[in-house]
């Protein structure tokens, strides 16, 4: 009686390295799953607001974060802008607080 008991537990433990995987092939796909709808769409967006960012210049008219909106008077290399909200009224303000590009200006032609 012994016996055919640990015979019968011995043939389950030879098929749990399959369920094992089986088991983990649900978790494999809920996370694949989570990186192709969340994870994958929110890094090509920081990508696009660093490119943003980075293509800031004189004259773009911009939107903070705080809901101004101005006409970027001069790009520091520090990272701050200084940006005319009203006439004769300028503010500094960090490059990373621009959510939107409202009009971007030309680029000067080449002579």
């Amino acid at each position: 009686m012994f016996v055919t008991a640990a015979y019968a537990q011995d043939a389950g433990a030879a098929g749990g390295a399959g369920a094992a995987l089986g088991s983990f092939l649900p978790l494999i796909l809920i996370f694949a799953i989570m990186y192709f709808l969340l994870i994958r769409p929110q890094q090509k967006k920081m990508k696009e607001l660093k490119a943003m960012i980075e293509a800031l210049r004189k004259g773009d008219q911009v939107l903070t974060q705080g809901g101004i909106i101005g006409k970027i008077h001069r790009v520091g290399d520090d990272g701050v802008l200084d940006v005319e909200i009203a006439d004769g009224v300028k503010v500094k303000i960090v490059k990373h607080t621009i959510v939107q590009v409202m009009n971007k200006t030309e680029p000067a032609a080449a002579a």
